[in-house]
């Protein structure tokens, strides 16, 4: 398959090339023109010194942005500065609804293809350049968490969240919202994104058996993996995953209770529900955020352009995520770990679950606040029976709900 013709999963991004190519294009021509009447965002600048500042930075920026230029692909941008430009008119973009060309990740968008050339692996790994963009999304994602974000949030068509297509997508009656009330009683972009479901609109499977594991988020399936390793070679092909660099070389015991165990991923879709829930009754022994990668992918799969496709074992053990671990009541099933990751315009995985606090299966864990996402549960040896879905899984097929049956213990 041709890469332009490569599925794009969860649709956080349209599926044809051209159509994300020319939202480069009318956005670099809004980002030009805003900068002649506009002071660049210190933050941005800060970046941009930085890249100035490293000649490694900038030489492997430069190349990647050149070999994507060369390989026939719109960006946008030429160079550096003019991506600068671009970067700065992102801190104030809130993106719109459509139909059949959403840009969800508009910042993944502009990255899209540098991030996967020769020389944008290298960079887009490099700890400082990622110290860096997590500075430029925090403040991206502080405009999106106040009043300024919310011009989209609006019945009218094509652009509005609540209009009738869009409504279509989401299924606002679902939702936690007040049709009533200015942009229908949220308070930000952020504050929309993270909607939450009215009560019972997500029942809790077997809420009172602990042997029935319920699904963490609302998210399709991905992958299983069975007998995982406590370090492994996550960057290959095959992608298995590194229980060490999940969880960190900090936590290499917890890590190590898990070895010989069973790995389900799944990853969440641009309109669906974000937040996270207990899949099993217990006690949180666990909870720790670590900070990673944005926008790097996985080299042995080539040409992946959006990172929501292809690289999600591999983001598992270098993008930033948080880690919750449930001491289950049956002692039988005993510690689960739920790796929630961000990907690509994550900046914030919200924990809201702390140690020593109990959880009843099905309550809230915390949250993604803005941007794709996959997830892990993680079960030690032997606790798992079977999976209510198995693989091969059809990425065509609606998300999972959340608290929906997962898998049945031992």
């Amino acid at each position: 398959m041709a890469t332009d013709e490569r599925r794009r999963l969860g649709e956080w991004l349209p599926c044809e090339e051209k159509v994300i190519a020319r939202f480069r294009e009318t956005f670099a021509d809004h980002a030009r023109q805003r900068a002649t009447t506009t002071k660049m965002n210190s933050v941005v600048e800060e970046f941009a010194a930085f890249i100035r500042d490293d000649p490694v930075v900038r030489m492997d920026f430069t190349r990647a942005i050149r070999q994507a230029r060369e390989a026939g692909y719109t960006l946008g941008y030429s160079g550096i500065d003019e991506f600068i430009v671009l970067l700065d008119a992102m801190l104030t973009y809130a993106p719109p609804f459509s139909e059949s060309s959403l840009i969800h990740c508009p910042l993944n968008a502009l990255l899209d293809w540098p991030m996967v050339m020769p020389s944008g692996y290298a960079l887009f790994r490099d700890p400082a350049f990622n110290a860096h963009l997590k500075k430029v999304l925090n403040v991206w994602s502080g405009f999106l968490s106040g009043p300024y974000s919310r011009m989209h949030l609006t019945t009218a068509s094509p652009n509005g969240w609540f209009s009738k297509e869009a409504d279509a997508k989401i299924g606002l009656d679902q939702f936690l919202c007040d049709p009533h009330k200015p942009y229908w009683g949220f308070s930000s972009w952020n504050h929309f994104f993270t909607r939450e479901f009215k009560a019972g609109a997500r029942p809790v499977a077997c809420p009172d058996d602990n042997t029935t594991v319920v699904r963490a988020c609302e998210a399709s399936p991905y992958n299983v993996q069975y007998d995982v390793q406590l370090q492994d070679s996550f960057w290959i092909k095959s992608q298995p995953y590194s229980l060490l660099e999940m969880f960190t070389a900090k936590e290499a015991a917890l890590a190590g209770r898990f070895v010989g165990g069973t790995v389900y991923q799944a990853y969440l879709s641009a309109f669906f529900y974000h937040r996270w829930h207990a899949p099993v009754s217990g006690t949180i022994t666990n909870a720790y955020l670590v900070d990673g990668a944005y926008y790097s992918d996985a080299d042995s799969e080539g040409e992946d352009p959006s990172g929501l496709n292809d690289s999600q074992g591999y983001i598992t053990a270098v993008a930033a995520r948080a880690v919750i671990v449930i001491d289950c009541d049956d002692p039988d099933i005993g510690e689960v770990a739920c790796v929630f990751v961000g990907m690509a315009e994550v900046s914030s995985c919200m924990i809201e679950a702390l140690p020593g606090q109990r959880v009843c299966k099905g309550e809230e864990l915390g949250y993604f606040q803005y941007g794709g996402s996959t997830y892990c549960l993680i079960f030690r040896p032997g606790v798992i029976e079977s999976f209510e879905r198995r693989p091969p899984y059809d990425d065509y097929a609606s998300p999972v709900q959340v608290n929906a049956h997962l898998c049945t213990a031992r």
